[in-house]
């Protein structure tokens, strides 16, 4: 709920007709905030009958019960149809938007329709603008950003989300960048932004809350700030940041490498997060409202005209980036992977879904499946100024062949064959954990087939002795607990600091009265609505059919035996079954 209010303040704007209303919403309350407000409004308002990319299919934004009223709750979520799975749509972003909109007075947009031109919206308490975007349209999501932060007042108080030319043209894996180096990233957002000639989006919040019970909230808000700083929880998120995971990931076996032919990297080294820190590393930034400071900006020098001309690149990079652009396009240096992650970004894709895409292409151009009468350029794994140019022709769709790779390795795969190392998962191309059974059931069951969904990858590294029963009790679990985390919505970096009685304690002391049960009954409607909406939009686990290439190369925990994994996903569904048929 709006906090100290009854009721959740949800904002529609229909783009088509310029209409826009607020609406007090004391029924969504029970959905508590982030995720099971915005899962309920998606079931609202998706049209199933209808195209993810139809202008009638709405985009959702929620903030959480707690947003940026204690430590690391910093996300918004997004809730949509998504055009990659053409299924259940969900991403979060950090950055400032969940601050924005708390002090914009909004729990939650809804927005529908498409703008007869490209438009861009600020979003202010109590005033929504449209603006003319005409001479945004083309941009790279860099120059989006510097124009509107020109053009627009609120410094310090707004955010800016804005696609590039991948979402423009409806590519089906096209993110939205928040504040430059945040983002919508899976899933495909952007694509539902460029179908409505939605450029961009500025949020404003100049308003402010007056805490109550101000001696019992900033007791608990110490606790919690300590925890976050001055334990292990956090620490390493602000060292090395999540690249640190390269090495022990490497080693273990795990870390998928040229299409994942190879769960080893033998450039890992030159790639891992200590080189990164070494060679690149000059800065560390958080999201509004978190005191860790996760973001790790690399930079590298380009050569931009003769005479030695250069400037100095910054870019964000994680895990994932390196393992996405980096393993598993078998490219070995730090700098080449700053490199090619700009451009991503530029164009506006999702990092992993690219890497896993151009992965796939390489293969397929090795094995003969596609020629330079698709590709125009050669794909081998290592070139990186060939990768380059081949996500600046996905992002403009310079041919037919790039125009299906940029729907994503499943459905490049369908048209040009290849499909046993189209590593993806329900549509939804692999994250870079080659752990085992948990790792490949986690995303397939996952409600957006994410290794954020439940953790399965996690659960493969610390269980040790397997066990069918429960790994599957595990993995539903830890699918059910994340919908109370992201219903407030706290950072997945956090998990470890807010256990339920944190959560408990914060939450009661800015005008909330739950109960541990009351957690848990939240937590089983959120996740009933989320299954409903794949339900309604003819998801079935009994339907999906897994890549060959992760049976092949071995995980970390041996080779994945491939009539145990459906097994187990049957397992799971049956489980799933029986779930949706208990009372709340």
């Amino acid at each position: 709920m709006m906090i100290y209010k009854n009721y959740i303040s949800v904002l529609y704007i229909d783009l088509s007709s310029k209409k826009i209303s607020v609406k007090h919403r004391q029924d969504l309350c029970e959905y508590l905030g982030g995720v099971g407000v915005a899962s309920k409004l998606l079931e609202e308002n998706i049209k199933p009958q209808l195209h993810p990319l139809d202008e009638n299919q709405p985009i959702i934004f929620a903030i959480g019960a707690a947003s940026s009223i204690f430590p690391v709750i910093t996300k918004t979520v997004a809730m949509f149809y998504s055009p990659l799975t053409m299924e259940l749509g969900e991403s979060y972003a950090g950055g400032r938007m969940a601050m924005t909109l708390l002090f914009a007075g909004y729990d939650a947009v809804v927005i529908t329709g498409k703008s007869k031109k490209p438009t861009y919206l600020t979003i202010k308490s109590n005033n929504i603008a449209f603006k003319d975007a005409r001479a945004l349209w083309g941009l790279c999501t860099d120059e989006t950003g510097r124009i509107i932060r020109e053009r627009e007042s609120g410094e310090g108080k707004r955010s800016i989300l804005r696609i590039g030319p991948a979402g423009e043209n409806l590519s089906s894996f096209a993110n939205v960048c928040v504040d430059t180096y945040r983002h919508f990233g899976r899933l495909g957002l952007g694509a539902l932004f460029g179908s409505k000639n939605l450029k961009a989006i500025v949020t404003i919040g100049d308003q402010s809350i007056q805490i109550e019970n101000f001696k019992e909230y900033f007791k608990v808000y110490k606790e919690i700030y300590k925890k976050v700083t001055e334990t292990k929880l956090m620490k390493k998120y602000h060292d090395l940041g999540t690249s640190v995971n390269v090495l022990p990931m490497n080693k273990i076996g795990s870390f998928p490498t040229r299409n994942l032919t190879e769960n080893h990297f033998e450039y890992a080294e030159n790639i891992s997060g200590e080189k990164f820190a070494q060679k690149n590393l000059i800065r560390k930034m958080a999201c509004t409202s978190c005191p860790v400071g996760c973001i790790h900006i690399g930079q590298f020098r380009r050569e931009f005209d003769e005479g030695y001309e250069f400037e100095s690149v910054n870019v964000a990079y994680d895990y994932e980036l390196i393992f996405a652009l980096g393993s598993y396009l078998g490219i070995n240096t730090t700098d080449a992977i700053l490199e090619l992650i700009e451009k991503v970004e530029q164009m506006g894709f999702d990092a992993i879904s690219t890497g896993v895409v151009l992965g796939w292409a390489t293969e397929s151009y090795k094995k003969g499946l596609i020629t330079n009468d698709h590709t125009i350029i050669p794909l081998k794994y290592g070139h990186v100024k060939n990768y380059i140019k081949a996500v600046e022709y996905m992002a403009a769709n310079t041919n037919e062949f790039y125009k299906i790779l940029s729907k994503g390795s499943y459905k490049a795969s369908q048209k040009y064959g290849g499909m046993d190392f189209a590593v993806q998962f329900a549509g939804n191309e692999t994250p870079g954990y080659h752990t085992g059974y948990g790792s490949i059931v986690g995303h397939t069951v996952g409600a957006r087939h994410s290794h954020l969904c439940n953790a399965g990858y996690s659960i493969d590294q610390s269980m040790e002795e397997f066990d069918k029963e429960k790994l599957i009790e595990m993995i539903f679990y830890e699918e059910r607990e994340r919908c109370i985390l992201n219903s407030l919505i706290i950072c997945l970096f956090a998990r470890k600091v807010y256990d339920k009685n944190t959560i408990l304690l914060a939450l009661n002391t800015i005008g909330y009265n739950l109960t541990e049960n009351d957690l848990t009954t939240i937590a089983d409607k959120i996740y009933k609505t989320k299954l409903k909406i794949k339900k309604m939009l003819k998801f079935d686990l009994k339907n999906i059919k897994l890549p060959k290439r992760i049976f092949q190369t071995p995980s970390a925990n041996g080779k994945i035996d491939e009539n145990l994994a459906y097994e187990l996903i049957n397992l799971y569904n049956k489980k799933l079954e029986a779930y949706l048929n208990t009372d709340l």
